[in-house]
């Protein structure tokens, strides 16, 4: 009766230890999912700012043709368009611009090559000596680039990269904790069971040995439901902004999920095996 009464009171405290551990896991999946993000978020405004060569005059399409080739070949080109007059036009009123029409007789804008650098050339240095090399080409009277805005996303992003690091870590380190104390608490109504199969006689490994296997259960558990409750918030995300789908990345989020089971294991397993050898060490009287 003794060994039915035990399990029986142990049944709601695996409850609340899988709820414990799936809530703490969840917290864990979303910030990790937002470090994650942050560095992808820096890569794709990096890799979206548009730099601009300006070309002297109405090339004819030999010349033409030669620069694009020559902007192309270099190891910095992500992508490459050449832009006409005409296209800068329909560009300009596009932004909201009003017509010359009626003020300039000509178009005024200039044929151009614009162009997006790899994000590891996306910093003001890298920027200034493309622009300096390309200004040196004839045909190219300047080059320009919204200078302001890669400093500034060079130094915010750095900042929210190390914010979003350090409060991972320190999550990570309250995670662990709190887990251990949920499955400590979780145990203590079991020290009597583990006490009882000890008195009669039951090995170490024998005792701890289905308690193992219910920590890794009770682990897996956890990590699945704290991922499917990680992965519909990410779907909500991203249907209320739309923006952010950009960012989606199926192997990225299968490592963050499989990293939260493997976690949800691990710190179940090592707390409820350190507690039941604990028990173990106790004496009777102390259990009480």
């Amino acid at each position: 009766m003794a060994h039915t009464g035990s399990i029986k009171r142990g049944k709601p405290s695996y409850f609340m230890s899988i709820l414990g551990v799936t809530l703490v896991l969840f917290l864990l999946g979303i910030v990790g999912w937002l470090v994650v993000n942050a560095n992808k978020l820096g890569s794709h405004l990096k890799e979206n700012v548009e730099v601009t060569a300006n070309l002297r005059g109405d090339l004819n399409p030999k010349d033409s043709m030669a620069l694009m080739e020559y902007i192309s070949s270099k190891p910095y080109i992500r992508e490459v368009n050449f832009i006409t007059k005409e296209r800068a036009r329909e560009i300009f009123l596009g932004d909201g611009n009003k017509s010359w029409e009626g003020v300039l007789d000509a178009n005024p804008l200039p044929n151009s090559i614009a162009f997006k650098v790899k994000k590891g050339y996306m910093n003001v240095d890298s920027l200034t000596s493309i622009q300096n090399d390309l200004q040196q080409q004839t045909y190219i009277s300047d080059v320009t680039y919204p200078k302001a805005l890669v400093g500034k996303l060079d130094n915010n992003l750095r900042k929210w990269s190390i914010g979003l690091l350090v409060v991972a870590i320190v999550l990570a380190i309250v995670v662990i904790i709190l887990i251990d104390n949920t499955i400590k608490l979780a145990m203590f109504s079991n020290r009597f069971l583990i006490k009882t199969m000890q008195m009669v006689g039951a090995t170490r490994w024998f005792i701890a040995k289905p308690m193992n296997m219910r920590a890794i259960i009770n682990g897996a558990i956890s990590g699945i439901i704290a991922m499917v409750a990680v992965f519909l918030l990410i779907v909500l995300f991203e249907e209320y902004i739309p923006e952010i789908k950009v960012l989606h990345d199926n192997t990225t989020l299968a490592i963050l999920f499989i990293g939260l089971i493997i976690l949800g294991i691990c710190i179940n397993l090592f707390s409820t095996h350190r507690s039941v050898i604990k028990y173990l060490k106790m004496k009777l009287d102390d259990l009480y």
